[in-house]
């Protein structure tokens, strides 16, 4: 008999759309519980309670708030902040949840377990990344993969003279929000422990903080590209010969 084709493509580019969903689900159940935090903090300033803001110091400051039986709160106001708490832990679980989901394709996938190893790139930015890139060889290079992401910098030209601006910011919008937390993470280590990284260390003294955070979200962006597009793990899907 003769060679069969199967092309894996469509279901890798299913596979690809599906973790995707997962990603943007979960961004959505992060962006709800955000909104609902400030909403509790809204109506509790207007009592006069202050509260940092952030999850952690919501599930440790309210509930005390609540069963502090001496601060003249009403009944009702009581049973609404209870509703509003209860409201975000079930938001808090989803995302907990659509995270696992996503660890676990990570895990799965070869490509995204490699971006991983990269200071700065996690499992759910590895996941993001491979699934949102696809083929790397759709872009030309690093830098045009980086200007996709809205990471490289605007540019203004007068007189024959180009006057480099701050990032363009019109690219995608979650992965790049990813790599710069990434690499604002990377930073922050550096500034603490230097010998981790001197030539980032040196650039630290040399330009301003996040300055230094977007290049270097910039150049993992790069290498980013590399690996996807010439390593021999990359993720490209090939059709698959079968003999029958």
């Amino acid at each position: 008999m003769g060679e069969v084709t199967v092309h894996l493509a469509p279901l890798w580019c299913t596979n690809r759309q599906a973790i995707l969903s997962v990603h943007r689900a979960r961004q959505g159940f992060v962006k709800a519980r955000t909104a609902q935090a400030n909403q509790i903090l809204g109506l509790l300033a207007k009592f006069g309670f202050a509260i940092p803001q952030g999850i952690g110091h919501i599930s440790k400051r309210v509930p005390e708030i609540l069963e502090d039986g001496e601060n003249n709160l009403p009944g009702s106001f009581r049973l609404l902040i209870q509703r509003l708490v209860d409201h975000i832990k079930e938001l808090d679980r989803q995302v907990g949840e659509l995270g696992v989901k996503i660890q676990l394709w990570h895990r799965e996938n070869a490509v995204s377990r490699k971006l991983a190893e990269m200071p700065g790139i996690g499992p759910m930015t590895a996941s993001a990344l491979v699934a949102s890139i696809g083929d790397a060889m759709n872009f030309k290079n690093g830098r045009q993969l980086a200007a996709w992401l809205g990471i490289v910098p605007r540019q203004h030209s007068t007189g024959g003279k180009a006057t480099l601006l701050g990032i363009s910011k019109r690219g995608h919008t979650y992965l790049r929000t990813l790599l710069i937390h990434g690499a604002r993470t990377v930073i922050c280590i550096v500034e603490h422990k230097p010998e981790k990284n001197i030539c980032l260390k040196k650039l630290l003294t040399r330009r301003n903080k996040n300055v230094a955070i977007v290049a270097l979200a910039n150049k993992n962006a790069r290498t980013i590209w590399a690996l996807l597009a010439y390593d021999s793990d990359r993720s490209r899907p090939q059709a698959c010969t079968r003999q029958g």
